[in-house]
């Protein structure tokens, strides 16, 4: 029951009644009455249309039911949920609402699909074909799948149809490649007996995805589930839940027996907890915070202790080096943050920079924010749209706040754009300690930190300082510092003079408090195996 009340209250979509609708005028307040602080009036962005008239998606909303042992039907109480267009906060569609009864439809289904229907049994070469069937039909159909995603979600639509489609075809490909080449060992065993391991698929797995990369994250967790040969139960974020549907959509249309992939789309505190604490849920997977993962992992474990993989918040530090090329790494810097309007758990949040450079990386940084073209996603050139909903919208503000009032310098940005939409001006601070909640949450939002360090051996203390531990940057010339930083910082990802390289067979995952298991590449599947040893007696073998 304690469970429960705290997942309503860290998922519920109510507003928090500490940052009213007035907080943009009280945000300007605060400026003007800082000694020493600039009027973020004065400064002036590329924006593209967040006050222009938008442009209206031309693809029609197909799927808004719950899509259970193959067929798309209502929520077994009739309810159903708005979900909103970012750029107005408007309404696109209702949306099949789910409750407890759902989850436990979805889950029959599949455990049936599991225990009589022919997916488990069929060969993996079969399985294979599916898949790979599943990933030409999302080809077909990726200009309604990328509008769909930006109209839901507002991220850019060139980054939905030009980076994020190819991806999502390229995970089930390479999942495709996997789905017969997972097999066991023969393994020596002291004495007369024959002993090999078995890789078995572990029933039914629950999926629990978040709403920055829905597509992306459907492809993370159902790709591997289903080269394992295992069936699904996959609920949706509540404010991005139209993509899963058609993606569900097409597997069907590929060939997926029915009660292999089920989705329901729902609230946390609600389905997602069904799903969650499921007696007859074999494995969890979530993306999310790491608030909620611990609610997550809580509710499996007392349960059936069914195992968790969790990929959860970062507040990843991305360092330049004295060495570095100061232009190429302003532009490295910036896209680690304000990708997808920041909205990324990896995004790099910390920017340390070496002291000796920190004055010109800091003025190009500014001056990179003020030309970053925000806008209607929908257009051509827009690198930011509006943030998902106004709860991230007026967390993100709240935050900025808080860097003022911790007397981190505001070199731009720092309230919304235009009047309508959840748009946020790119935003950069320096000045900037490690104490201070801009420094150490993870906002989620298009805020830039910019940290200075004297030394190696102070910024890989700082930047290991935190309770997440999912990735991290590092700007260098230098093989030996290279080489130093990789090993020392604590992150299941470090990027060298790169960032955001998301390859199929690269895993991602955290440590610390940043998440358990690994997604994508060949340590995924371990998350949907079971390993059974078997033993038998040798009777006079000629080898042992």
């Amino acid at each position: 029951m304690m469970a429960s009340r705290r997942l309503s209250w860290l998922l519920s979509r109510t507003l928090s009644a500490s940052y009213s609708s007035g907080a943009a005028s009280l945000l300007h307040s605060l400026v003007r009455n800082s000694g020493g602080w600039r009027n973020i009036n004065r400064f002036r962005f590329s924006t593209a249309a967040a006050v222009e008239e938008l442009i209206t998606p031309q693809v029609p909303i197909r799927y808004t039911q719950h899509l259970i042992n193959g067929k798309f039907v209502d929520a077994a109480s009739g309810k159903t949920f708005p979900t909103y267009d970012p750029r107005t906060g408007e309404v696109i569609a209702p949306v099949a609402e789910g409750d407890v009864e759902d989850i436990n439809r979805a889950v029959t289904a599949a455990r049936k699909a599991f225990d009589e229907g022919p997916w488990p049994k069929m060969t993996a070469y079969e399985r294979s074909r599916i898949l790979l069937r599943f990933a030409d039909l999302v080809e077909k159909h990726s200009d309604e799948l990328a509008a769909l995603e930006t109209w839901d979600n507002g991220k850019p639509h060139e980054q939905a149809a030009k980076v994020e489609l190819p991806i999502f075809v390229r995970l089930f490909h390479y999942y495709a490649g996997w789905a017969d080449k997972i097999h066991g060992l023969t393994v020596p065993a002291d004495g007369n007996y024959h002993v090999q391991t078995l890789h078995e698929p572990i029933g039914v797995a629950g999926q629990i995805i978040p709403w920055n990369f829905p597509l992306l994250m459907f492809a993370w967790k159902v790709g591997p589930a289903l080269a394992c040969g295992n069936t699904i139960v996959l609920k949706t974020a509540e404010q991005t839940p139209l993509t899963a549907l058609l993606a569900a959509k097409l597997f069907h249309e590929a060939g997926l027996p029915e009660g292999v992939l089920n989705v329901v789309s729902g609230y946390g505190p609600t389905a997602g907890a069904a799903l969650a604490s499921h007696m007859d849920v074999d494995k969890l997977a979530f993306t999310g915070s790491t608030d909620t993962g611990k609610i997550v992992l809580e509710l499996a474990a007392r349960s059936n202790l069914k195992p968790v993989t969790l990929e959860l918040g970062g507040k990843s530090p991305f360092i330049v080096c004295e060495d570095a090329d100061v232009d190429k790494a302003v532009e490295l810097a910036h896209f680690a943050l304000f990708f997808n309007q920041g909205q990324c758990c990896c995004a790099g949040s910390r920017t340390f920079v070496h002291e000796r450079i920190y004055d010109e990386f800091l003025e190009k940084s500014k001056k990179r924010a003020l030309k970053r073209v925000v806008g209607d996603p929908f257009k051509k050139g827009v690198e930011q749209g509006p943030q998902i909903d106004v709860e991230q919208f007026e967390k993100v503000l709240r935050y900025i706040r808080s860097g003022i009032e911790s007397n981190a310098t505001l070199e731009c940005g720092g309230d919304r754009l235009g009047s309508k939409g959840f748009f946020v001006q790119p935003t950069v601070f320096s000045n900037v300690k490690d104490d201070m909640l801009i420094a150490k949450d993870e906002i989620f939002g298009p805020v830039q930190s910019i940290l200075k360090f004297k030394d190696i051996d102070e910024v890989i203390r700082r930047a290991n300082a935190t309770r997440y531990g999912l990735a991290a940057g590092v700007f260098t010339k230098n093989v030996n510092t290279a080489n130093t930083l990789m090993r020392a910082l604590r992150a299941g990802t470090v990027w060298i003079n790169c960032f955001d390289v998301f390859d199929a067979a690269i895993p991602f995952g955290g440590y610390k408090m940043s998440g358990i298991g690994r997604e994508k590449g060949i340590y995924s599947l371990h998350n949907y195996l079971q390993v059974k040893a078997v033993v038998s007696p040798l009777h006079h073998p000629a080898w042992i």
